[in-house]
């Protein structure tokens, strides 16, 4: 929850972009105040997990906002935090109040920036001539372009940021380790609940879905042009796409628009020095019944959860460490009282972001009082804050367990 001395700045603009183009930074003679849009969605298919967002926000495509929580806008150079978040780069938004990091900079004395990005078709469309892809990521860089040259004018130091995010969020930060342009944009990074699998799909693939959505946008505004078509119309298509492609994949879990193959091979040379946690919820399939085994099971991670979670994530701390990185690996095993679904997809929200208001009703929090979220969010905040000041988590407790990654013998 926000103290009293914390400043919450935003939105922000920082950037601008035509559809289906790159984003421009914004320059500082752009003095236009903040939309506060965020991307145009769909309802969320987490919405049974997480509940429905409690606040609203305007929705439109100039969306490249962001927001800024600090203890102070003085020269104190703190730890930066940088917030992306999930929703299967179709649904979410940093300017969402169950992103505000009031508690995050609050007790562990660090800025918190939490970023817009855009989903969907908007952001992930791949159609010769006219969209190449991977654009909310190009977002994401500029996001953090931004920081680089502005923080300090909000008590952040500019060389000491840390990014982290969840599902989509984590994916997106560890393909932002693959591009050259993020070298030394961010120092340490947080995985939380990455699907590894579903990390990126081949350009031609992305192309056919591309077809796909041109097909489906054709049928519900004749004559288009998706460079021109109303919102509407591109989300219309948008969710037919979505459907087709989950007939022929057989996934509820993958989205039909996400990251295209970068085609880099930076990963390792980047990570060389760098500190990063990665980590995942016991039971983070329960939020996803319609994949294979979908259901909670009390004890171990259910096989679904292993498969799709822990199982990749060693592989790739294994990878990491190997390439010269400082690695931790968490486990988050709380299942709140009275939920259905356990240490399920998304659980650990709440505890590093938000605010009772924001999370109130959500349906994965079951009847647990919001005192024993806090006491145990207040533990894991630390450890997160401890991480981006140190690289080191530090001592942590059940229902969270974390230890440090080293290479494996061969």
């Amino acid at each position: 929850m926000t103290g009293s001395a914390v400043v919450r700045s935003g939105p922000v603009r920082y950037a601008v972009a035509e559809r289906f183009a790159r984003p421009r930074p914004v320059h500082g003679r752009d003095a236009r105040p903040s939309s506060g849009e965020i991307c145009p969605q769909l309802p969320s298919r987490l919405d049974t997990v997480m509940g429905p967002p409690l606040d609203r926000h305007p929705q439109g495509e100039d969306c490249l906002n962001l927001t800024v929580t600090t203890s102070a806008r003085d020269s104190a150079a703190r730890p930066v935090m940088v917030w992306f978040h999930g929703g299967g780069f179709s649904s979410g938004a940093g300017l969402m109040d169950w992103y505000d990091g009031g508690a995050l900079a609050t007790e562990g004395d660090v800025v918190v920036v939490s970023v817009n990005y855009r989903l969907g078709a908007l952001g992930y469309l791949c159609l010769d001539g006219v969209a190449e892809g991977n654009l909310g990521l190009y977002d994401q860089l500029e996001a953090l372009r931004w920081v680089k040259a502005n923080i300090a004018a909000y008590g952040g130091d500019p060389a000491d940021v840390t990014v982290f995010g969840q599902s989509a969020g984590a994916l997106s930060i560890l393909l932002l380790m693959e591009l050259p342009e993020a070298q030394g944009l961010f120092h340490r990074a947080i995985l939380q609940s990455a699907p590894l699998a579903i990390a990126t799909r081949s350009r031609a693939d992305a192309a056919a879905l591309g077809r796909i959505f041109t097909e489906r946008l054709a049928a519900h505004a004749p004559g288009a042009d998706p460079r021109t078509a109303a919102p509407a119309a591109v989300l219309a298509a948008q969710r037919d796409t979505a459907l087709a492609h989950r007939e022929r994949s057989g996934s509820t879990l993958e989205p039909p628009f996400g990251p295209v193959e970068t085609g880099a091979a930076f990963l390792d040379a980047h990570v060389r020095g760098m500190d990063i946690v990665y980590g995942w919820n016991a039971d983070d399939m329960s939020a996803f019944p319609g994949e294979k085994g979908g259901t909670r099971k009390s004890g171990e991670p259910i096989d679904p959860t292993r498969r799709m979670y822990a199982e990749p994530l060693a592989a790739l701390g294994q990878r990491l460490v190997r390439a010269g990185a400082r690695v931790h690996a968490y486990r988050l095993d709380w299942r709140p009282a009275g939920s259905d679904f356990g240490a399920t997809h998304c659980v650990e929200l709440p505890l590093l972001l938000g605010s009772p208001a924001a999370w109130r009703h959500s349906p994965m929090l079951g009847d647990t009082p919001w005192d024993e979220v806090d006491a145990l969010g207040r533990a894991m905040r630390a450890a997160w804050t401890g991480f981006a000041r140190t690289g080191r988590p530090g001592t942590v407790a059940s229902p969270l367990t974390c230890r440090e990654i080293l290479a494996l013998q061969p």
